[in-house]
């Protein structure tokens, strides 16, 4: 689970000499009230919602876009255009580190993981991963000073012929400052992962990374609907899809034409799954548990389901909607946008325990009752697992305290120079009878738009 997330010097988030970052936390204020809202253990509590408001262009989507860059970066390294990425309020932070850091609950345990980088230069200049023991103590697993060309090792990774290859390994970064040593330690290891199962550590926070943080964007599908492939979840679907009124009652799983659904597909991507399929085909045929493998293809708005046995007999699925009192099928494309939105959310209601999603515009097509019922929804399923829902919006109606604790409201505010802020409600402490939503759009809390004459009058 997600504990924080700090950055610096990255798009409108701003570089300081001082190094302090603007930080983006789960940990609860001092409300007492929802309970049920936290995840609860002996070292710590953590909130499972935050909504993040702000104006347009304050900044909310820029927090999303600096976490999945981190994500992205140690998943497939910098990407191309990083370079330009940096926060442009001053000439300086051009030639200035920027700073990533997720501080993060795997099992019992808490990591904090984090690198700098210049960003002009695509030059990492430190990185780091340590095990946080309590408030006051942690425990050092892998530094590197990249600039200095020094590292340490420490922790479980100090173990006897480990350290030994793992020294070899950073090493080879030494003088690399390209490359993140958490990346390249997940890359055809699996031999040193087998001998040495006490540096798992990096495989584990590599992979929460990785799978258990879901970023999603408003113009891409958060869902792929393979969760409806699945009988066992038929029964649910089909009970959320009713209560948020849609009008639909039941869907199914109907027969395509393969070759009917692979001629609409461009060329380079119906040979990548043709070579997929191929693939994996051959694998099946040397498995002795498998009967079958299965594709899932998503577009906009359009779903398909391939599956293909060990005699290569390909089977071609996709989903069509019933509605109340209409004796017809219909297919997703024939779906309101809202309708298609919400089912893409249906994922977050239906995820299992540890994972942290991050949606970008959650209201965007959503009618505005529509949104408060599904932020209910999903702390109703939260209280039943750990799983956190981490939202930007510009749906007031969400900051009611009948739903929402003061410390899961977030706002960004950008400041005359063009660099953003981010802080909670819980700074400002307000009473639980305060209309939240009326001052908020009054400008109490910031994060509004300030607007100028938009058709000034001409004088004759």
């Amino acid at each position: 689970m997600l504990i924080r997330f700090n950055v610096r010097n990255f798009l409108s988030f701003a570089s300081t000499f001082t190094g302090q970052t603007e930080e983006f936390s789960m940990i609860p204020g001092k409300v007492r009230s929802k309970r049920d809202h936290l995840y609860e253990d002996s070292k710590l509590k953590l909130l499972k919602f935050a909504a993040i408001y702000g104006a347009n262009a304050a900044g909310k989507s820029n927090l999303v876009k600096a976490i999945d860059f981190a994500k992205s970066t140690v998943v497939k390294g910098l990407s191309e255009g990083s370079a330009d990425k940096y926060c442009k309020s001053k000439k300086e932070n051009k030639d200035s580190k920027s700073y990533f850091e997720f501080e993060i609950k795997i099992d019992d345990n808490i990591y904090a993981y984090g690198f700098e980088l210049i960003l002009s230069l695509g030059k990492f200049t430190s990185e780091w991963l340590v095990e946080l023991i309590d408030s006051e103590h942690e425990k050092t697993i892998f530094s590197r000073d990249i600039e200095n060309k020094t590292f340490e090792i420490g922790g479980q990774l100090r173990e006897k012929g480990l350290i030994d290859k793992l020294q070899v390994y950073l090493e080879d970064t030494r003088s690399d400052d390209s490359v993140l040593f958490l990346t390249m330690m997940n890359q055809n290891k699996k031999d040193l992962y087998k001998q040495y199962p006490s540096a798992n550590v990096m495989i584990k926070v590599f992979n929460w990374i990785k799978y258990q943080l879901d970023i999603n964007y408003p113009d891409s599908p958060i869902s792929n609907y393979s969760y409806m492939a699945n009988p066992e979840n038929v029964r649910e679907i089909c009970r959320i899809i009713s209560a948020f009124g849609t009008g639909i009652k039941n869907f199914e799983l109907v027969d395509v034409s393969p070759e009917k659904l692979l001629s609409k597909l461009p060329d380079f991507v119906r040979k990548d799954i043709m070579s997929n399929i191929s693939s994996d085909v051959k694998e099946l045929k040397k498995s002795k548990m498998k009967k079958e493998v299965g594709f899932v293809m998503r577009t906009n708005k359009d779903f398909f389901i391939l599956k293909v046995d060990r005699e290569e007999n390909v089977e071609c699925k996709t989903i069509q909607f019933s509605h109340n009192n209409i004796n017809t099928l219909f297919t997703l494309s024939e779906e309101s946008d809202g309708t298609i939105r919400l089912l893409d959310l249906l994922e977050i209601l239906l995820a299992g325990n540890n994972k942290t999603y991050v949606v970008d515009e959650l209201d965007r097509c959503l009618h505005p009752s529509l949104t408060y019922k599904f932020v209910d929804t999903f702390l109703e399923e939260a209280a039943k697992k750990n799983i956190q829902l981490i939202v930007t919006t510009h749906e007031s109606r969400l900051m009611d305290f009948d739903l929402l604790r003061r410390d899961e409201i977030w706002f960004v505010d950008k400041k005359s120079n063009g660099e953003t802020d981010i802080y909670s409600l819980e700074e400002y402490n307000e009473r639980f009878d305060k209309k939240i939503d009326k001052a908020y759009l009054d400008g109490r809390y910031g994060g509004v738009p300030i607007f100028s004459s938009v058709f000034p009058v001409k004088g004759e």
